[in-house]
C-alpha cells in the first residue's frame, strides 16, 4: 500500500542510472495509455548531441541548467510518465517541483546491482573514472537521502527475490534516521542489500546457536564481498537469554574485537536477539549503528521494525533499553520454512494484532488465509509481512517515542507482559502470551460498552484458529493488577489499556473501573482456588 501525498494524474519516476527508469517508464505508459517523456532523451534530441558532449563542452553545470529548464515545462504537463536523470534531485526547485505535480517514485537498486548493468555503458559521463564502482558508491551516498526525501513510493529493483520476483521494499519515514524494510525470499544473502551500510568496516553479528547453523554461513559470505571485517557473537536461546549478563557478553566482545563507534552491530535472529543487538549497539560508545535481519514471523512484522530494543527485568518485561533505530530490516520470508509450528503460530499473534488495531480490511483478509499462512504458503506470508510492516512503519513515523498513537501496537500487551512474568519468562512465548491479552482486551471493550460481542467472538475464533490460547494462565486478578502496576507503559500510577471501539481500530485508556478489568481477567482466564 503506497502512502500518497496528493492528488495527482502524472508519474514521476527518480533514481540512479541504471535504476531502470526509462524501460519501467515506457511499460507504464503504455499501460496507463499516457505520454511517456524522458528527460535525457528529450535534452539530446533538443541540443543534437549526447549528454558526454554537453558535459564536455558545457560542464555538469550547464547540463544542470537545461535539466532544470526541462523539469519546469514537463512537470506542468497532464497524465505524463516522466522518466526523470539520475542528478534531478541535486537541486532543490526540482525537488519541489516534482513532489508538488505528480506522484514521485523512486527505483531504488544499491550501487553494486548498478555498476553491474552499467559499467559497459560508455553513454554515462559520470562513469568516465578510474575507479567506476567508487564513483558509483559516492554519487548514491548524495542522491539516495534526497530521492528518499521526495518519494511517495520507492520500489526496489536491486536484489531478486529466490523466487525470481522482484524484493518488495517499503521505509520507515524518520527524516534523517529513515530506514528501509526489504521483504523478499531468499535475500538473507544478498550483499548489495548490506554493503551502503558495512563496506570496509568492523561488523559485529549477534546470533544464538539455534539461528547461527541456519543463516550464519550465507550471512558471512554476503558481508565478505560487501569487503567488511565480521565477527560472530554466539549468545544462548530464548527469552531469558533478555538479560544484563547477556548483554555484558556482547559488549565484552565487541571491546576485545576493538570495535570502534564506525562498527555495526547485525541482529540475525528473533526479537530476542534483535533487542538484545539493538541496545547493545545503543550504548557501545554511546551508540553505533546496527541491521536487524529477522528470523522469525513476529520479529519481521513486529520487533524489528521502529526502534524498540532492551532487555527484561525480574519485575518487568523491556524494562531496561532505548529506542534505537536500525539502518535497515532485512526480512527474508524463506527463513520462516525452518520455523517450528509453534513459533510460527506465536509471529501470528502479531499480525493478528496489526489487523485488529489499525486494519478491518487486513483482518478480514486474515480470516480468509488464515489456513494458508498455518500451512507456510510464501506468498501469503509475504503479504502479511509486508503488510503489517506497513501500518507499523507508518505509526513509528508519527510517534517515535510512543508519546501517543504508538502505543496502540500493544493492543493485548499490557495482559501478555503480566502473563510471561507471572509465569516466568519463557515458558510462554510472548506471542502466544499476547493472543491471550488481547482476548482480554477485547473482553474488556465489550464490558465498558465500546465493543460488541460480535466482534468479541471474532477475535476470539481468529486466534483460536490460529492455533493460539484463547485464555490465560491461572493467575488471579489480582496477581495481574500487581505485575500490570509496574508495566512501562502505566503512566502516573494508573493501568494504560489499549481498547477496541472496532475491528481496526483502538484507543487508549487509563480511566477504567478495577472491577470491570478483574472481571475481564476472570472471564478469560481458570482461577486459582484462593481467588474464587
Amino acid at each position: 500500500m503506497l502512502t500518497v501525498r496528493r492528488q495527482a494524474n502524472n508519474l514521476f519516476l527518480i533514481g540512479m542510472m541504471g535504476a531502470g527508469k526509462t524501460t519501467a517508464g515506457r511499460l507504464l505508459a503504455r499501460r496507463l495509455g499516457r505520454r511517456f517523456i524522458d528527460t535525457d532523451h528529450e535534452i539530446e534530441a533538443r541540443c543534437g548531441v549526447g549528454i558526454p558532449l554537453i558535459f564536455e563542452i558545457e560542464g555538469e553545470d550547464g547540463f544542470r541548467e537545461r535539466e532544470a529548464r526541462a523539469i519546469e515545462e514537463f512537470t506542468a504537463l497532464e497524465n505524463v510518465v516522466l522518466a526523470t536523470g539520475g542528478g534531478v534531485v541535486l537541486r532543490a526547485d526540482n525537488r519541489r517541483r516534482l513532489a508538488a505535480r505528480g506522484l514521485v517514485i523512486y527505483l531504488h537498486a544499491p550501487p553494486e546491482a548498478l555498476y553491474r548493468r552499467v559499467r559497459n555503458d560508455r553513454n554515462r559521463p559520470r562513469l568516465a573514472t578510474p575507479d567506476p564502482l567508487g564513483k558509483l558508491q559516492a554519487l548514491y551516498a548524495v542522491r539516495d537521502p534526497l530521492y528518499r526525501e521526495i518519494a511517495d513510493a520507492i520500489i526496489e529493483t536491486g536484489a531478486q527475490s529466490a523466487r525470481g520476483g522482484p524484493m518488495q521494499s517499503l521505509r520507515v519515514a524518520l527524516g534523517e534516521r529513515a530506514y528501509p524494510i526489504h521483504i523478499g525470499a531468499g535475500i538473507l544473502g544478498a550483499a548489495e542489500l548490506y554493503a551502503p551500510h558495512v563496506a570496509g568496516r568492523a561488523v559485529a553479528v549477534v546470533s544464538n546457536a539455534v539461528v547461527a547453523p541456519l543463516y550464519l554461513e550465507r550471512l558471512r559470505g554476503a558481508l565478505a564481498a560487501c569487503g567488511a571485517r565480521a565477527f560472530e557473537i554466539i549468545v544462548e536461546d530464548g527469552e531469558q537469554a533478555k538479560r544484563w549478563q547477556t548483554l555484558d557478553t556482547i559488549i565484552a566482545a565487541m571491546l576485545e574485537a576493538r570495535c570502534d563507534r564506525r562498527s555495526v552491530v547485525i541482529a540475525l535472529g528473533g526479537g530476542v536477539i534483535g533487542d538484545l543487538a539493538g541496545f547493545a549497539a545503543a550504548i557501545y560508545q554511546r551508540g553505533v549503528s546496527f541491521i536487524q535481519v529477522p528470523t522469525t514471523l513476529l520479529a519481521q512484522v513486529d520487533s524489528s521494525v521502529g526502534g524498540k530494543t532492551g532487555i527484561n527485568h525480574a519485575l518487568g518485561k523491556n524494562m531496561i533499553g532505548a529506542f534505537h533505530q536500525p539502518l535497515a530490516v532485512i526480512a527474508d520470508v524463506a527463513a520462516l520454512g525452518t520455523l517450528p509450528p509453534r513459533e510460527l503460530r506465536a509471529g501470528l499473534a502479531e499480525v493478528i494484532k496489526h489487523g485488529l488495531a489499525l486494519d478491518a480490511e487486513f483482518f478480514e483478509w486474515l480470516e480468509t488465509h488464515m489456513e494458508r499462512l498455518l500451512g507456510g504458503d510464501a506468498q501469503a506470508l509475504t503479504h502479511a509481512v509486508r503488510r503489517s510492516c506497513e501500518l507499523k512503519a507508518q505509526v513509528v513515523a508519527a510517534d517515535e517515542r510512543e508519546a501517543g498513537l504508538r502505543a496502540v501496537l500493544n493492543l493485548g500487551h499490557t495482559f501478555g507482559h503480566a502473563i510471561e512474568a507471572g509465569v516466568g519468562y519463557g515458558s510462554w512465548l510472548h506471542g502466544e502470551a499476547v493472543a491471550a491479552g488481547t482476548v482480554m482486551a477485547a473482553e474488556l471493550s465489550a464490558r465498558v460498552g465500546v465493543l460488541d460481542a460480535a466482534a468479541v467472538a471474532r477475535v476470539r475464533a481468529l486466534l483460536a484458529r490460529a492455533g493460539l490460547p484463547v485464555e490465560g494462565p491461572a493467575l488471579s486478578p489480582a496477581r495481574y493488577l500487581e505485575l500490570m502496576a509496574v508495566d512501562k507503559k502505566a503512566s502516573a500510577g494508573r493501568i494504560r489499556f489499549v481498547m477496541l471501539e472496532a475491528i481496526g481500530r483502538a484507543v487508549l485508556r487509563d480511566d477504567l473501573d478495577p472491577a470491570a478489568v478483574r472481571a475481564a481477567i476472570a472471564r478469560c482466564s481458570p482461577q486459582p482456588a484462593a481467588a474464587q
